[in-house]
């Protein structure tokens, strides 16, 4: 019989997606994926360098739990030059991607009974780790003002159970960029009602001219003893399988999560940690600068083919490497003469005829949206948005 907490959660929405996909290519036919949120790239020469490096040097044994002290100095000089604050070693934990980071958080910041705030649409892992640790997930909706919680719908959700928010800009999975005064405006309510921030800004080396991405903490220095920063290299530095990532904030929050990682999973990769050490050191931006181009020019190609879509409005995609598209007006249409649609009926077409893998909204709590990735490479990508526009403006 298995513990009562596994029926509180599921597998991810966007893993079932990626599996629904290589099934359907398994059984030999033509798939375009644009489930994956990563970046189809080669590894940057000086993480490569690090990593050979350090095993070259038969770098295998333990580091300190929360990450090298050498690491964790670098990233306190990154963060520091990112929100514009100075940051210690001892307010830094590394950590197995940013998903370790995130459950940290929630272990180390939630009793039985907190609630949380989520902005909806949200990234599937966010709920799912709230609840594991007991909190309870209270759902924003952001549809009806551009996918950015407004300031009076946050206020009216806090109660005397508010613990935290959950911060995700640039969005996934909307690409949403949240504006400055945002960003004051949730640090405010924060502040005023006291509770934490946890800012995931995993997304942040891709905001899209001429949108541009801060983080709260610059924003708002005021809140920074309330507020916890994720991030990974997953995305800025197409590392999804390396599963480096940290968390920045209070030092007696950092103490804890030491404590919480030392019982589960000690230290992140030794060889992942060198090799981002060696990045970091090296200061050289020539990678990060051509995978935003690369990215900048996918989100170009993308919008112009999807430009042609006739009851699905263009995305915005301000940040990130996802196109939201908001499906209300093709399920209203498809309502009309009698066919039900939901997203999971839209992502199961487009995959069995098509030929598209996508990920529908409901992963993220949204009833009328479907994500799709551009970080795959330009000729998979045009051929799989012109199948999808084509499939889409046929939708009956």
């Amino acid at each position: 019989m298995l513990a009562q907490r596994t029926a509180l959660f599921k597998s991810s929405g966007t893993a079932a997606a990626r599996t629904a996909a290589k099934a359907a290519a398994a059984s030999g036919k033509d798939i375009v994926d644009l489930t994956a949120g990563e970046i189809w790239s080669d590894l940057a020469p000086s993480v490569r360098n690090g990593a050979i490096a350090a095993i070259n040097r038969n770098l295998n044994r333990y580091t300190d739990t929360v990450g090298l002290l050498e690491l964790r100095h670098a990233l306190a000089g990154k963060i520091s030059a990112d929100t514009a604050q100075p940051w210690s070693t001892d307010e830094i934990a590394v950590t197995n991607g940013a998903k370790q980071a995130l459950f940290n958080a929630a272990m180390a910041l939630l009793n039985p009974g907190d609630e949380v705030l989520i902005p909806v649409p949200y990234w599937t892992t966010f709920p799912a780790q709230i609840v594991v640790a007991g909190g309870t997930p209270v759902f924003i909706e952001t549809r009806n003002s551009n996918y950015v919680p407004r300031l009076t719908d946050l206020a009216a959700a806090v109660t005397s159970k508010t613990k935290a928010i959950v911060v995700n800009t640039p969005n996934n999975p909307t690409g949403t960029i949240y504006d400055r005064d945002t960003l004051a405006g949730v640090a405010q309510l924060a502040i005023d009602r006291d509770f934490w921030i946890i800012f995931d800004e995993c997304y942040g080396a891709f905001a899209h001219a001429p949108h541009t991405h801060d983080s709260i903490i610059s924003v708002a220095p005021q809140a920074r003893d309330r507020t916890l920063i994720v991030n990974s290299f997953s995305k800025s530095l197409a590392l999804t399988g390396w599963r480096i990532g940290y968390l920045a904030g209070p030092k007696t929050v950092i103490s804890a999560v030491k404590a919480l990682q030392s019982h589960t999973t000690s230290n992140p990769n030794v060889i992942a940690q060198h090799a981002l050490l060696h990045h970091l050191e090296s200061g050289d931006p020539v990678f990060q600068l051509q995978l935003q181009r690369q990215v900048t020019n996918a989100r170009a190609l993308g919008l112009s083919i999807l430009s042609a879509l006739t009851l699905v409005p263009t995305p915005a995609a301000q940040g990130g490497f996802y196109f939201y598209l908001d499906l209300t007006e093709l399920q209203r249409r498809a309502n009309r003469t009698g066919r039900k649609s939901n997203p999971d009926d839209i992502v199961n077409a487009l995959l069995m005829d098509a030929g598209v893998a996508t990920v529908s909204g409901t992963a993220f709590g949204d009833p009328a949206g479907v994500r799709l990735s551009y970080g795959i490479d330009l000729e998979s990508l045009d051929k799989g948005l012109r199948r999808l526009t084509a499939a889409l403006n046929t939708w009956n």
